[in-house]
């Protein structure tokens, strides 16, 4: 018998929700803590102020399954970054 699952999750993303529903990935990382250090910068660097202007959520997701048989799972909101900081999301 041949089970397709992993006993623990294989990678984290950070993925940015736009307002029409459409979606950009931020950042990829092994652990949650890598995606949450990283994410800021890609959201600086990927976006320009009218893209980052239109987007309504960050989801932080993580895959479960075998590696060309899984899904994302999305585990929560990471807060929207701005030029002075960290801003929580509401």
């Amino acid at each position: 018998m041949l089970y397709h699952t992993e006993t623990k999750f294989q990678g984290w993303r950070a993925l940015a929700i736009c307002e029409d529903g459409s979606e950009c990935l931020l950042y990829v990382g092994r652990s949650t803590t890598q995606v949450r250090a990283g994410y800021v910068a890609a959201w600086a660097e990927l976006l320009d102020a009218e893209e980052r202007a239109r987007v309504l959520r960050i989801v932080l997701e993580c895959w479960q399954g075998a590696a060309d048989q899984g899904r994302w799972i999305a585990k929560g909101d990471l807060p929207l970054p701005t030029h002075q900081g960290l801003v929580s999301v509401a």
